[in-house]
């Protein structure tokens, strides 16, 4: 149950952020915002009106909307209307939204990295207790045949004439100058050790075959927590890599539905995010605040996409009109919006029939 909440908690925390973005640009260029709503109707009650903004909360639990005068397909006109604004300012307003989660999964990364989340590090003296993981292993390898797997953590190597030290570039040195001899590699996978036997052989890698290697790639890594001003320098790498991981997955998701194949299947819905919320949790605060980043980082991304209902989709609009210089139609608005907004439905229905099925087996 306490998952639960917390789930709901980032979400609607995720999508507040998101929609304060599009307030607050709203009110810098005066487009009267009528209502900033937390969670969606019915209406509980009204927290007060100020600025001419009604504060509201609502029943259904899970984000928040603006209300703007004048918003797309209303017909509204007059000081203060959204479609009175030229597109430039409606597409910034618009824009405004995914900006603000960006800045929230670069802040949520900070207070990750200040609290002490996995991270990589160049040297052992550098972090002072890090440890040797896997992150690589090559298909077919002497490693792959062991079992090794990434994210094992490696607890010790050795062979008949001793054990290096436990860094990347030492272990590489050890097995180089070893090629034939059976190594034991001790290594902790979900808490538990477990020791196997590896013969470092030749051609294992395909640019250096004559070199004697195992197949795996190593990283030293620290939960060391950083200082603050660190922490935030560092967040722009960890908020960049989460970009490029997310966006690479959504185009694997959209090759393979072009090409025939199974494309929600590896998705996470709402149920599934409580198993994975619930795994952050025992890890501490510090993963859940990565992962409050990464779901910014996708809701950043989702709302790109030029689907209609979605901000993308109303931008992809924005620049047909301005191609074609006049307005689109109330109705055809209408439309696209019904359309967009029965498609999200289905894929929220398709995820989570996924995440259901995943339960089960």
């Amino acid at each position: 149950m306490l998952t639960i909440l917390l789930v709901i908690g980032i979400l609607v925390a995720l999508i507040i952020v998101h929609e304060l973005g599009h307030f607050l640009a709203a009110k810098f260029f005066r487009v009267k915002v009528e209502e900033f709503g937390v969670g969606y109707p019915p209406r509980a009650f009204i927290f007060g009106k100020w600025g001419g903004t009604e504060y509201t909360l609502n029943w259904l639990p899970f984000g928040g909307f603006v209300r703007l005068f004048g918003d797309v397909g209303e017909g509204q006109h007059g000081p203060g209307s959204f479609v009175d604004k030229s597109r430039s300012v409606q597409a910034v307003i618009l824009i405004a939204g995914v900006f603000m989660n960006a800045v929230a999964a670069w802040a949520l990364f900070t207070g990750a990295l200040y609290a002490g989340i996995p991270r990589l590090v160049e040297n052992a003296e550098a972090s002072g207790a890090a440890w040797l993981m896997v992150a690589e292993v090559l298909p077919g390898s002497p490693a792959s045949d062991a079992g090794l797997a990434p994210g094992d953590k490696i607890l010790s190597i050795s062979g008949r004439s001793g054990s290096p030290a436990l860094t990347p570039e030492a272990v590489t040195e050890f097995v180089r100058e070893r090629g034939g001899e059976a190594l034991e590699i001790t290594y902790e996978r979900s808490g538990a050790p477990t020791t196997v036997t590896v013969r470092p052989a030749h051609a294992v890698i395909r640019e250096a075959p004559v070199q004697p290697a195992v197949g795996i790639a190593l990283v030293l890594v620290t939960t060391e927590p950083l200082p603050i001003l660190e922490a935030a320098g560092q967040a722009f790498g960890s908020t960049y890599n989460a970009f490029k991981n997310v966006g690479s997955g959504l185009w694997r998701v959209v090759k393979d539905a072009a090409g025939g194949g199974p494309a929600l299947q590896d998705i996470v819905g709402p149920v599934g995010l409580v198993g994975v919320v619930g795994a952050a949790a025992d890890s501490g605060i510090g993963s859940v605040l990565a992962l409050a980043a990464f779901i910014s980082v996708n809701l950043v991304i989702i709302n790109l996409l030029p689907i209609p209902a979605l901000d993308g989709g109303r931008l992809f609009v924005l620049g047909i009109e301005a191609a074609a210089r006049r307005n689109a139609s109330r109705f055809a608005l209408r439309i696209l919006n019904a359309v967009g907004i029965a498609f999200i439905v289905f894929l929220m229905v398709a995820v989570t029939y996924n995440d259901i099925a995943r339960l089960l087996a």
